[in-house]
């Protein structure tokens, strides 16, 4: 059975008199086991999916179209069943600038306790909790310790042992690397991946295709509110179809080849205001008339890539 499936999703905001199109038509398919890198320039709408899969949004959010979890349909579900059953305990999330998360008047086991607390959570709380820490690659006297006392490496491994306490079957984890040095970035990678080994899914957030490629076995490229192209990470990495994937791609460095960097040139249109048709028109080499309106889904070997050049 299929862990996660994504239908038609839509997530608006409500912000000063307008509507904010953050997500716009999003599907999907995440096997078991497996893990998901969801790539784009910022404000392309990455965080509110990641957010929209844990019901994690603020007020005045309008969600549609479906999250099919394990066979649940988690939109479907109530707010109680939700939090009771799904969030923490099957699906939890590494939230953007997590470092600055940890409350700084407890001390990392207080606050681990709370969570377990939160969640009724029935075993030995501190034996889970003594495992979990060890698990990140931290040792048990960190859990005595307030959070100004760790480096920002350290806080970002706890932040992803919390996440793990509850032993869920997949971790969103949004920009789990940034505002680290790439020593610690590297450190950080290593535990995702020891993590992947043990069976855990993770849906990966990030700009950096690199980081991605050392986690994701699937690739989603974001742009504009939209899943452009999505499928295997080695076909798309070798193989790119769409215009904006290409230029993604060209824009990142790679030390085997003396190939040059290539800027893209203009920037994302307003998700207040979305053009129709394809959104990447106006920053696109090969755009053309029939460009205007909205493009075909065209299925690929492992997924599919929303471009008229594939029609």
């Amino acid at each position: 059975m299929d862990t996660l499936v994504i239908e038609g999703l839509e997530v608006k905001y409500a912000s000063q008199g307008t509507s904010v199109h953050a997500v716009n038509n999003v599907s999907f398919v995440l096997p078991k086991n497996e893990s998901l890198g969801i790539v784009g320039e910022s404000g392309c709408g990455k965080s509110t999916l990641g957010l929209s899969i844990i019901r994690a949004h603020q007020e005045k959010t309008s969600i549609s179209g479906k999250i099919i979890f394990d066979g649940k349909s988690i939109l479907d579900m109530s707010p109680k069943d939700f939090t009771e059953n799904i969030r923490w305990k099957e699906i939890s999330m590494i939230f953007q600038g997590a470092m600055n998360s940890l409350d700084p008047v407890f001390t990392i086991r207080q606050q681990f306790v709370e969570i377990l607390k939160k969640h009724k959570f029935q075993g030995d709380a501190h034996q889970i909790i003594e495992h979990t820490i060890l698990q990140v690659g931290l040792s048990e006297s960190v859990l005595d310790r307030f959070p100004h006392e760790l480096s920002g490496g350290m806080k970002q491994r706890v932040v992803i042992a919390m996440a793990l306490l509850l032993r869920p079957k997949i971790v969103i984890a949004d920009e789990p690397t940034t505002a680290l040095d790439v020593l610690v970035q590297a450190q950080i990678i290593n535990v995702l991946k020891e993590l992947k080994k043990q069976g855990l899914s993770i849906v990966l957030i990030s700009h950096d295709i690199g980081i991605i490629s050392e986690i994701a076995e699937k690739i989603a490229i974001m742009y504009a509110g939209e899943i452009v192209e999505f499928g295997n990470l080695d076909e798309i990495y070798r193989n790119p179809m769409h215009p904006y994937t290409v230029a993604l791609l060209n824009s990142t460095p790679k030390l085997k080849t003396e190939s040059k960097i290539t800027v893209l040139e203009g920037a994302p249109p307003s998700m207040i205001n979305l053009p129709e048709g394809c959104k990447f028109y106006d920053r696109c080499p090969h755009a053309m008339d029939k460009c205007r309106k909205n493009p075909a889904k065209i299925n690929t070997k492992s997924g599919y890539v929303m471009c008229w050049l594939y029609e």
